[in-house]
C-alpha cells in the first residue's frame, strides 16, 4: 500500500471489480452516508464568489467572529497551508493520525516527532512545540477530553493544531473556548465528513483574528467555488437534515458494532465516537480480508499504513442498515 493512500476510490475499485461505482458499497470512506439535499438553482456563475455570508454563517454556527476564521479548499487544502504557514522546523503528530499532516510536514520540510497515542499519550515534549491532534481521532475515531493535554501543551508554549473533522458525529466540547485565552491555538474543521460532500470542498480554520490575518496574506484571494458556497450554507442551515443524520448514524453505528462484536473474524473491535469504527483481524491479514470482500463489491480501508498499525487493522466505516446487511452476508 502506498504512504499516504486513503480510502474510497470507488472508481478503481470498480474497474477491477468489473462493475460499475454505483454498484459498489464503500465502507472505506468516512464521509456520511447521508447528504443534505441543495438546490442549486439560484447560484450565479458569471461572477467572482462573495464569500460574505458564507463566513459569518459559518462563524455563528461556530460561536466565533468572522474575522477568526478562513476559508479552505477542503481540509487537505488548509493542512497543506498551516504547514507552510507555521516556522516550526519539527512536527510533533499524536499517531496514528490522518496522513495528510505528515505528507505535508514533510512536504515542507519539518521533520517528524510521532508519538503513539494509543499507548502514551503523555508523553512529554519539548518547549515551544508545534503539535497535531485529531480529535476525534483516526482511523479510531475515539474522542478525546482535552483539557489536560491543552494544560500540558500551554505550559510548554506550544504552537497547537486540532482536528475536529468528526466532531460533530459525537456530542464532545470543542476547544475553540480556549481561543479566547490562548493564542497558538488552531481549529481545523473539514465541512466534508459530516454533510457527506467529498465533491464540494470547503474546510475552515479558527484561531484569533491576529493569526488569521497573517495566515490569509499567504492565501490567494478565491479558494472555494460559488456552487461550494452555496451547498454549505444551504446545510448549515438545514437542522431537519442534522436530526435525521444523527438518528440515521446511531442506528446504523449500533448494527455495525454488534455485527463486528459478533464475528469471529474480527480479534478487536476499538469503541469509537465518529462514524467508523477500527478492527483487528483474528487470524488473516488486510489483504486477505479485502479479497474476501471483493465478489460483493465492497471497499473496506486497509490501515496498515498508519502509523503504529500493521497489516491486520481495517478501518470500517458506518453506511446505511442495508448496506450493512450486505456487509453481513459478507462476512459469513
Amino acid at each position: 500500500m502506498n504512504l499516504f493512500e486513503h480510502g474510497g476510490d470507488v472508481n478503481a475499485f470498480a474497474t477491477h471489480c468489473g462493475c460499475t461505482p454505483q454498484e459498489v458499497i464503500d465502507l472505506s470512506s468516512n464521509i456520511n452516508f447521508i447528504t443534505p439535499s441543495v438546490d442549486f438553482g439560484t447560484v450565479t456563475l458569471n461572477s467572482y464568489p462573495d464569500y460574505e455570508v458564507l463566513t459569518q454563517t459559518l462563524a455563528d454556527y461556530y460561536n466565533v467572529h468572522s474575522d477568526e476564521l478562513e476559508l479552505f479548499n477542503g481540509g487537505s487544502s488548509a493542512i497543506f497551508s498551516l504547514m507552510r504557514f507555521f516556522d516550526q522546523p519539527t512536527c510533533t503528530i499524536y499517531s496514528p493520525a490522518y496522513l495528510e499532516y505528515k505528507k505535508a510536514a514533510l512536504a515542507y520540510g519539518k521533520k517528524l516527532n510521532l508519538i503513539n497515542r494509543l499507548e502514551n499519550i503523555h508523553t512529554k515534549i519539548s518547549e515551544n512545540s508545534l503539535v497535531v491532534f485529531v480529535n476525534p481521532s483516526t482511523p479510531d475515531g475515539h474522542y478525546y477530553e482535552m483539557d489536560t493535554l491543552m494544560r500540558e501543551w500551554m505550559a510548554k508554549n506550544c504552537t497547537i493544531l486540532i482536528d475536529e473533522s468528526f466532531l460533530e458525529f459525537c456530542d464532545g466540547a470543542s476547544v475553540t473556548k480556549y481561543l479566547q485565552t490562548y493564542d497558538k491555538l488552531y481549529v481545523l474543521k473539514s465541512q466534508t465528513k459530516f454533510y457527506g460532500c467529498a465533491g464540494v470542498r470547503v474546510g475552515i480554520v479558527l484561531s484569533t483574528r491576529e493569526n488569521i490575518r497573517a495566515l490569509k496574506a499567504n492565501e490567494p484571494l478565491w479558494k472555494i467555488s460559488a456552487l461550494d458556497s452555496h451547498f454549505l450554507i444551504s446545510a448549515l442551515a438545514d437542522e431537519p437534515f442534522r436530526a435525521q443524520s444523527y438518528a440515521l448514524n446511531m442506528e446504523a453505528k449500533g448494527y455495525l458494532k454488534v455485527l463486528l462484536d459478533n464475528s469471529p473474524i474480527f480479534e478487536r473491535v476499538l469503541d469509537s465516537d465518529a462514524n467508523f469504527f477500527l478492527v483487528r483481524l483474528a487470524s488473516i491479514s488486510t489483504r486477505e480480508f479485502q479479497e474476501k470482500l471483493l465478489p460483493h463489491r465492497i471497499m473496506v480501508r486497509d490501515c496498515s499504513n498508519f502509523d503504529f498499525l500493521d497489516e491486520r487493522y481495517v478501518r470500517i466505516a458506518v453506511k446505511s442498515v442495508s448496506d450493512l446487511k450486505w456487509f453481513e452476508r459478507a462476512l459469513n
